[in-house]
């Protein structure tokens, strides 16, 4: 067994692909119409092939309670994985992304915590060796 795909809550579509693509730097896999939604996953460049994260909208009540839950305690819904965290931060600063917690180590990792403006914190993670 394999990953596919893992999600992400959004209250807009729209403004995550906007966020996860212009400023993350993720490329679309999928983008199909379903009604009122859409199927809309994106990928790293570095992994096309690799695991689709799907910006799934919050449209069912659940959702959006256990969104704002984890905004209001400031825990992050996913997190990424990047070689330089320093550099990924002042990279997507320059782009005007709003970090919660600036890079900190914390045991074999430093973490930072980004707002993806579309409801969630999201963490990014360098792996110390």
């Amino acid at each position: 067994m394999r990953m596919y795909a893992k999600g992400v809550t959004v209250d807009d579509q729209a403004k995550a692909l906007d966020f996860y693509t212009n400023k993350l730097g993720f490329i679309v896999k999928h983008d199909i119409p379903l009604g009122e939604h859409r199927w809309l996953t994106v990928v790293s460049p570095e992994e096309p092939e690799g695991v689709e994260l799907l910006l799934e909208p919050n449209a069912h009540p659940a959702s959006k309670v256990f969104q704002n839950a984890l905004m209001a305690d400031g825990i992050p819904f996913t997190a990424f994985s990047v070689d330089d965290i320093e550099a990924e931060v002042a990279r997507l600063e320059a782009l005007g992304v709003s970090f919660t917690q600036p890079p900190v180590k914390a045991g074999g990792a430093i973490m930072a915590v980004l707002d993806d403006t579309c409801g969630n914190l999201i963490q990014l993670v360098q792996l110390l060796e």
